[in-house]
């Protein structure tokens, strides 16, 4: 992850990481941070039981992106903001994106990522096309329903079909509670989301530091300049 730390030098000031779970970030030293997860550490302790239980964050403030409780924080009330991996597990990315805005004061920074599908086990499913994300934000959609669930347990777990047996709609709920990956981007499509939701939501930022997947083999990173 040596790409990320050539982001971390846009950042100062109070900020907010969001999902920091067991890999929160080295951040520099004029930075102080506070940890966002939808659920708190013992929870997350719980549900993830094969990672290192020392090494999970405690949580500052425990509230549910996709009922845009980032809100709650106050408009304009952060330096920077940090998501790694974050926006691929939410039901509506675009309330996402602007929420992070939101909450991002003018001149601040907004440091996002999502994993490029061709380095992960999301590389047979197809890209998330924005006209189903403008689409789930327009119905303001605020939860992830089973079939992206489903899709995700076709291409990443086709173990769970092999038995007849199985209870499927439990392994649904399951992926539910771990928030597994409802959608899918590559470095082209997830850079292209960004500019649409720039165009849709009238936001007003430049990007500062780029890492493409090709580059880092793993994600689509960006950070961004809040301007207005």
């Amino acid at each position: 992850m040596v790409h990320r730390e050539k982001g971390y030098k846009f950042l100062s000031g109070s900020g907010l990481e969001i999902g920091a779970l067991h890999e929160p970030c080295v951040l520099p030293e004029n930075c102080s941070v506070c940890y966002f997860d939808v659920v708190g550490r013992e929870e997350a302790v719980r549900l993830f039981p094969t990672l290192d239980s020392e090494l999970f964050v405690e949580v500052d403030v425990v509230g549910d992106i996709d009922k845009r409780d980032l809100r709650k924080l106050g408009e304009s009330s952060q330096d920077y903001v940090i998501a790694n991996h974050v926006i691929e597990h939410v039901a509506n990315p675009i309330f996402m994106i602007e929420d992070l805005f939101h909450i991002t004061k003018e001149g601040g920074v907004v440091y996002l990522s999502a994993p490029d599908k061709r380095y992960t086990y999301d590389r047979e499913r197809e890209l998330t096309t924005f006209e189903h994300l403008k689409s789930e934000y327009e119905e303001g959609v605020d939860y992830v329903t089973d079939e992206h669930y489903l899709d995700f347990l076709r291409h990443a777990g086709k173990h769970v079909f092999e038995d007849p047996n199985r209870d499927i709609q439990a392994d649904i709920e399951f992926n539910r509670q771990r928030r597994e990956h409802a959608h899918v981007w590559n470095t082209e499509t997830f850079l292209a989301f960004l500019e649409n939701c720039k165009a849709l939501l009238s936001l007003d930022f430049d990007i500062l530091y780029h890492s493409p997947g090709d580059e880092n083999q793993i994600e689509c990173l960006v950070v961004m300049r809040k301007l207005s």
